[in-house]
Protein backbone atom coordinates (compact mmCIF):
# COMPACT_ATOMS: atom_id res chain seq x y z
CA UNK A 1 0.00 0.00 0.00
CA UNK A 2 1.39 3.36 -0.92
CA UNK A 3 2.82 5.35 1.57
CA UNK A 4 0.80 8.87 2.30
CA UNK A 5 3.14 11.66 0.45
CA UNK A 6 4.06 14.30 2.92
CA UNK A 7 3.53 18.04 1.54
CA UNK A 8 3.66 20.22 4.08
CA UNK A 9 4.41 23.62 2.45
CA UNK A 10 1.09 22.88 0.74
CA UNK A 11 -0.79 21.08 3.90
CA UNK A 12 -1.29 18.16 1.90
CA UNK A 13 -1.16 14.61 4.09
CA UNK A 14 -1.92 12.55 1.08
CA UNK A 15 -2.15 13.66 -2.70
CA UNK A 16 -2.17 11.89 -6.09
CA UNK A 17 0.94 10.25 -7.52
CA UNK A 18 0.73 10.44 -11.29
CA UNK A 19 4.61 8.63 -11.28
CA UNK A 20 3.45 5.22 -9.49
CA UNK A 21 3.63 2.68 -12.47
CA UNK A 22 0.79 0.74 -10.87
CA UNK A 23 -1.75 3.52 -11.62
CA UNK A 24 -1.14 4.42 -15.07
CA UNK A 25 0.00 2.69 -18.46
CA UNK A 26 1.33 3.47 -21.87
CA UNK A 27 -0.76 2.16 -24.76
CA UNK A 28 -0.05 2.86 -28.41
CA UNK A 29 -2.03 4.28 -31.03
CA UNK A 30 -2.56 6.73 -33.97
CA UNK A 31 -3.95 10.43 -33.53
CA UNK A 32 -5.87 12.77 -35.60
CA UNK A 33 -3.44 13.06 -38.31
CA UNK A 34 -3.02 9.32 -38.38
CA UNK A 35 0.57 9.38 -36.71
CA UNK A 36 1.42 6.68 -34.33
CA UNK A 37 1.50 7.88 -30.46
CA UNK A 38 1.84 6.42 -27.10
CA UNK A 39 -0.49 7.86 -24.33
CA UNK A 40 -0.97 7.11 -20.61
CA UNK A 41 -4.53 5.27 -18.95
CA UNK A 42 -5.53 4.78 -15.78
CA UNK A 43 -5.54 1.26 -14.96
CA UNK A 44 -8.73 0.22 -12.74
CA UNK A 45 -9.04 -3.19 -11.19
CA UNK A 46 -11.93 -5.26 -9.44
CA UNK A 47 -11.70 -4.75 -5.78
CA UNK A 48 -14.40 -7.49 -3.65
CA UNK A 49 -14.78 -5.63 -0.02
CA UNK A 50 -16.27 -7.93 2.91
CA UNK A 51 -17.55 -6.97 6.13
CA UNK A 52 -16.54 -9.55 8.85
CA UNK A 53 -17.67 -12.43 6.82
CA UNK A 54 -20.26 -11.39 4.65
CA UNK A 55 -19.11 -9.94 0.79
CA UNK A 56 -20.57 -6.81 -0.15
CA UNK A 57 -19.67 -5.33 -3.05
CA UNK A 58 -17.25 -6.00 -5.96
CA UNK A 59 -16.28 -1.93 -6.70
CA UNK A 60 -13.77 -0.76 -9.74
CA UNK A 61 -11.09 1.19 -8.66
CA UNK A 62 -7.60 2.34 -9.20
CA UNK A 63 -6.79 0.18 -6.04
CA UNK A 64 -4.61 3.13 -4.53
CA UNK A 65 -5.85 3.23 -0.35
CA UNK A 66 -7.92 0.04 -0.46
CA UNK A 67 -8.29 0.58 3.61
CA UNK A 68 -10.11 3.92 3.12
CA UNK A 69 -11.72 3.10 0.46
CA UNK A 70 -13.71 0.40 2.35
CA UNK A 71 -14.43 2.04 5.28
CA UNK A 72 -15.89 5.21 3.81
CA UNK A 73 -17.93 2.67 1.70
CA UNK A 74 -19.31 1.28 4.73
CA UNK A 75 -19.66 4.68 6.22
CA UNK A 76 -21.28 6.01 3.58
CA UNK A 77 -23.61 3.33 3.14
CA UNK A 78 -24.92 3.13 6.58
CA UNK A 79 -23.46 -0.27 7.25
CA UNK A 80 -20.40 1.21 9.73
CA UNK A 81 -21.42 3.68 12.10
CA UNK A 82 -18.99 6.59 13.58
CA UNK A 83 -18.54 4.86 16.96
CA UNK A 84 -18.27 1.09 15.60
CA UNK A 85 -14.80 -0.30 16.40
CA UNK A 86 -13.25 -1.35 13.62
CA UNK A 87 -11.00 -4.56 14.46
CA UNK A 88 -8.79 -5.14 11.46
CA UNK A 89 -8.74 -3.80 7.88
CA UNK A 90 -6.73 -6.53 5.39
CA UNK A 91 -6.21 -6.03 2.19
CA UNK A 92 -4.77 -9.29 0.30
CA UNK A 93 -3.50 -7.80 -3.18
CA UNK A 94 -3.31 -11.10 -5.35
CA UNK A 95 -6.91 -12.48 -4.59
CA UNK A 96 -8.83 -7.82 -4.74
CA UNK A 97 -10.02 -8.52 -1.50
CA UNK A 98 -10.64 -5.76 1.40
CA UNK A 99 -11.82 -7.20 4.53
CA UNK A 100 -13.16 -4.68 7.25
CA UNK A 101 -13.55 -6.93 10.53
CA UNK A 102 -15.41 -4.79 13.26
CA UNK A 103 -16.02 -5.52 16.95
CA UNK A 104 -19.55 -6.07 16.97
CA UNK A 105 -21.69 -8.74 14.48
CA UNK A 106 -23.34 -7.24 11.36
CA UNK A 107 -25.65 -8.85 8.90
CA UNK A 108 -26.93 -6.70 5.63
CA UNK A 109 -28.01 -9.58 3.71
CA UNK A 110 -32.22 -7.95 3.74
CA UNK A 111 -30.32 -4.21 3.02
CA UNK A 112 -28.33 -5.53 0.17
CA UNK A 113 -31.40 -6.81 -1.86
CA UNK A 114 -32.61 -2.95 -1.70
CA UNK A 115 -29.45 -1.44 -4.01
CA UNK A 116 -30.25 1.48 -6.04
CA UNK A 117 -27.63 2.10 -8.74
CA UNK A 118 -26.92 5.78 -8.48
CA UNK A 119 -25.89 8.82 -11.25
CA UNK A 120 -22.20 8.12 -9.98
CA UNK A 121 -19.74 6.67 -12.82
CA UNK A 122 -18.56 3.11 -12.32
CA UNK A 123 -21.71 1.68 -11.32
CA UNK A 124 -22.57 4.06 -7.31
CA UNK A 125 -24.51 2.13 -5.22
CA UNK A 126 -26.95 3.79 -2.73
CA UNK A 127 -29.13 2.05 0.09
CA UNK A 128 -32.72 2.29 0.97
CA UNK A 129 -32.45 3.86 4.58
CA UNK A 130 -29.21 6.65 3.55
CA UNK A 131 -32.57 9.09 3.44
CA UNK A 132 -32.98 8.19 7.36
CA UNK A 133 -29.61 9.08 8.51
CA UNK A 134 -30.32 12.67 7.22
CA UNK A 135 -33.39 13.33 8.74
CA UNK A 136 -31.00 14.57 12.35
CA UNK A 137 -28.56 16.40 10.66
CA UNK A 138 -27.61 19.62 12.08
CA UNK A 139 -24.23 21.32 10.18
CA UNK A 140 -22.51 24.41 11.84
CA UNK A 141 -22.41 27.44 10.42
CA UNK A 142 -19.04 27.21 9.05
CA UNK A 143 -18.31 30.53 7.08
CA UNK A 144 -16.89 30.34 3.51
CA UNK A 145 -14.59 33.17 2.55
CA UNK A 146 -14.32 34.00 -1.27
CA UNK A 147 -11.03 34.32 -0.90
CA UNK A 148 -9.99 31.23 0.42
CA UNK A 149 -12.57 29.97 -2.05
CA UNK A 150 -10.69 31.11 -4.93
CA UNK A 151 -6.85 30.31 -2.72
CA UNK A 152 -7.83 26.99 -2.27
CA UNK A 153 -9.50 25.68 -6.41
CA UNK A 154 -6.15 27.53 -7.67
CA UNK A 155 -3.88 25.19 -5.03
CA UNK A 156 -5.89 22.10 -6.24
CA UNK A 157 -6.11 22.97 -10.14
CA UNK A 158 -2.36 23.36 -9.96
CA UNK A 159 -1.60 19.71 -8.32
CA UNK A 160 -0.13 17.18 -9.46
CA UNK A 161 -2.42 14.37 -10.20
CA UNK A 162 -3.50 11.34 -12.18
CA UNK A 163 -6.23 13.54 -14.48
CA UNK A 164 -3.36 15.46 -15.90
CA UNK A 165 -1.26 12.81 -16.30
CA UNK A 166 -3.74 10.82 -18.06
CA UNK A 167 -7.24 11.76 -17.63
CA UNK A 168 -10.45 9.62 -17.78
CA UNK A 169 -10.59 10.00 -13.86
CA UNK A 170 -12.51 12.47 -10.87
CA UNK A 171 -10.88 13.79 -8.18
CA UNK A 172 -12.06 15.07 -4.75
CA UNK A 173 -10.56 16.78 -2.17
CA UNK A 174 -11.02 17.68 1.20
CA UNK A 175 -10.09 21.29 3.02
CA UNK A 176 -9.88 23.63 5.54
CA UNK A 177 -10.05 27.26 4.85
CA UNK A 178 -7.90 27.37 1.71
CA UNK A 179 -5.65 24.65 2.54
CA UNK A 180 -6.23 21.01 0.63
CA UNK A 181 -5.68 19.00 3.08
CA UNK A 182 -6.47 15.14 1.36
CA UNK A 183 -6.62 14.73 -2.25
CA UNK A 184 -7.92 11.48 -3.73
CA UNK A 185 -8.84 10.48 -7.37
CA UNK A 186 -10.40 7.32 -9.03
CA UNK A 187 -12.30 6.38 -11.70
CA UNK A 188 -15.73 6.68 -9.94
CA UNK A 189 -15.92 10.04 -8.23
CA UNK A 190 -17.82 8.03 -5.17
CA UNK A 191 -15.04 5.79 -4.55
CA UNK A 192 -12.93 9.32 -4.31
CA UNK A 193 -15.05 10.20 -1.68
CA UNK A 194 -15.38 7.29 0.01
CA UNK A 195 -11.71 7.69 0.47
CA UNK A 196 -11.77 10.60 1.64
CA UNK A 197 -14.26 9.24 4.30
CA UNK A 198 -12.28 6.53 5.38
CA UNK A 199 -9.28 8.65 5.92
CA UNK A 200 -11.73 11.07 8.36
CA UNK A 201 -12.70 7.43 10.04
CA UNK A 202 -9.12 6.29 10.53
CA UNK A 203 -7.67 9.44 11.83
CA UNK A 204 -10.94 10.81 13.81
CA UNK A 205 -10.63 13.74 11.99
CA UNK A 206 -14.50 15.83 12.26
CA UNK A 207 -15.78 16.99 9.08
CA UNK A 208 -17.26 20.49 10.76
CA UNK A 209 -14.75 23.04 9.79
CA UNK A 210 -13.84 21.04 6.61
CA UNK A 211 -14.59 22.17 2.80
CA UNK A 212 -15.36 18.56 0.26
CA UNK A 213 -14.59 19.58 -3.31
CA UNK A 214 -15.56 17.41 -6.06
CA UNK A 215 -14.49 17.79 -10.20
CA UNK A 216 -17.77 16.11 -10.71
CA UNK A 217 -21.35 16.92 -10.56
CA UNK A 218 -23.34 17.30 -7.76
CA UNK A 219 -25.93 14.96 -7.52
CA UNK A 220 -28.22 13.82 -4.70
CA UNK A 221 -25.14 11.11 -4.61
CA UNK A 222 -22.68 13.84 -3.29
CA UNK A 223 -24.60 15.67 -1.60
CA UNK A 224 -25.83 13.00 0.91
CA UNK A 225 -22.23 11.75 1.35
CA UNK A 226 -20.90 15.07 1.72
CA UNK A 227 -23.76 15.82 4.79
CA UNK A 228 -22.99 11.91 6.27
CA UNK A 229 -19.24 13.09 6.78
CA UNK A 230 -20.80 16.39 8.63
CA UNK A 231 -19.30 18.58 6.19
CA UNK A 232 -21.29 22.10 5.69
CA UNK A 233 -19.81 22.99 2.40
CA UNK A 234 -19.59 21.47 -0.94
CA UNK A 235 -17.74 23.09 -3.91
CA UNK A 236 -18.12 21.67 -8.00
CA UNK A 237 -16.34 22.67 -11.06
CA UNK A 238 -19.52 20.90 -12.34
CA UNK A 239 -23.14 21.42 -12.01
CA UNK A 240 -26.29 20.55 -10.49
CA UNK A 241 -28.59 17.78 -10.50
CA UNK A 242 -32.27 19.40 -9.06
CA UNK A 243 -32.58 16.62 -6.93
CA UNK A 244 -29.36 17.72 -5.35
CA UNK A 245 -29.88 20.88 -4.86
CA UNK A 246 -33.33 20.29 -3.12
CA UNK A 247 -31.53 17.52 -0.49
CA UNK A 248 -28.83 20.65 -0.25
CA UNK A 249 -31.62 23.08 0.84
CA UNK A 250 -33.43 20.49 3.12
CA UNK A 251 -30.32 19.85 4.90
CA UNK A 252 -28.67 23.19 5.31
CA UNK A 253 -25.67 21.83 3.09
CA UNK A 254 -23.86 25.02 1.22
CA UNK A 255 -23.62 23.87 -2.28
CA UNK A 256 -21.29 25.88 -4.83
CA UNK A 257 -21.00 24.34 -8.41
CA UNK A 258 -19.51 25.98 -11.83
CA UNK A 259 -16.39 26.75 -9.68
CA UNK A 260 -13.75 27.98 -12.57
CA UNK A 261 -11.51 30.92 -12.16
CA UNK A 262 -13.39 34.03 -10.55
CA UNK A 263 -16.70 32.44 -11.51
CA UNK A 264 -18.94 30.57 -9.43
CA UNK A 265 -22.79 29.47 -8.32
CA UNK A 266 -24.65 28.61 -5.38
CA UNK A 267 -28.10 27.32 -4.84
CA UNK A 268 -27.88 26.47 -1.03
CA UNK A 269 -26.11 27.86 2.26
CA UNK A 270 -25.53 31.14 0.69
CA UNK A 271 -25.81 32.52 4.34
CA UNK A 272 -22.74 30.96 4.91
CA UNK A 273 -20.22 33.21 2.27
CA UNK A 274 -18.31 35.63 3.28
CA UNK A 275 -17.69 37.65 -0.50
CA UNK A 276 -14.50 39.30 1.02
CA UNK A 277 -12.49 38.86 -2.65
CA UNK A 278 -12.09 41.90 -5.19
CA UNK A 279 -12.73 40.21 -8.38
CA UNK A 280 -10.27 42.48 -10.06
CA UNK A 281 -7.36 40.57 -8.69
CA UNK A 282 -9.03 36.88 -9.14
CA UNK A 283 -7.56 35.51 -12.74
CA UNK A 284 -9.78 33.32 -15.06
CA UNK A 285 -8.40 29.89 -14.86
CA UNK A 286 -5.66 28.84 -17.66
CA UNK A 287 -5.91 26.62 -20.11
CA UNK A 288 -3.39 24.54 -18.95
CA UNK A 289 -4.99 24.05 -15.56
CA UNK A 290 -8.44 23.32 -17.02
CA UNK A 291 -9.63 20.19 -15.67
CA UNK A 292 -12.64 17.65 -16.40
CA UNK A 293 -15.59 19.63 -16.98
CA UNK A 294 -14.87 22.73 -18.22
CA UNK A 295 -16.77 22.77 -20.67
CA UNK A 296 -19.80 21.86 -19.82
CA UNK A 297 -21.76 20.21 -16.99
CA UNK A 298 -19.68 16.54 -16.12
Amino acid sequence: MPKPHSLTEAGLVIRPNPDDPRLTERVAGVNERGERIETGVVVERALTLYLNAQEIVTMMTINDYPDYLALGYLLNQNMLKPGDVVTEVEYDEDLAVVVVRTEGETNFEDKLKKRTQTSGCAQGTAFGDLMEALEDVELPKTPLKTSSLYRLTHAINTTPSLYLEAGAIHGCVLAKEDRPLVYMEDVGRHNAVDKIAGWMFRHGEGGGDKIFYTTGRLTSEMVIKTVRMGIPILVSRSGFTAWGVELARKTGLTLIGRARGKRFVALSGEDRIVFDQDLSYVEEESVKHRRKGSGGDD
